[in-house]
């Protein structure tokens, strides 16, 4: 009596298995992004401030503020006052 799943069965379970992993891995990338809007290097801090204006999360005014007060880079504050502005003013 040793039965085999099915091959449907084997595909849902891998499916499954697939979106987990996914949103585990998507989840951990931008834990990762949102650490870097501190850091000591500016591309880092650029594509930091590029994943915070593609969430729109009215949740990251505070941090933004923290962070415009930090930087020393007159071009990145001038990007984080425009997306705090449209973050701001979303609905």
């Amino acid at each position: 009596m040793n039965r085999r799943p099915s091959p449907a069965a084997a595909f849902v379970s891998a499916a499954l298995v697939g979106i987990a992993g996914g949103w585990w891995l998507a989840r951990r990338h931008d834990r990762g992004h949102q650490r870097q809007l501190f850091s000591s290097r500016p591309y880092r801090r650029f594509a930091a401030l590029g994943w915070i204006a593609s969430r729109n999360d009215p949740a990251v005014l505070p941090l933004l503020r923290d962070y415009l007060a930090w930087e020393p880079i007159p071009a990145l504050r001038r990007r984080a006052r425009r997306i705090a502005a449209v973050i701001g003013s979303a609905p």
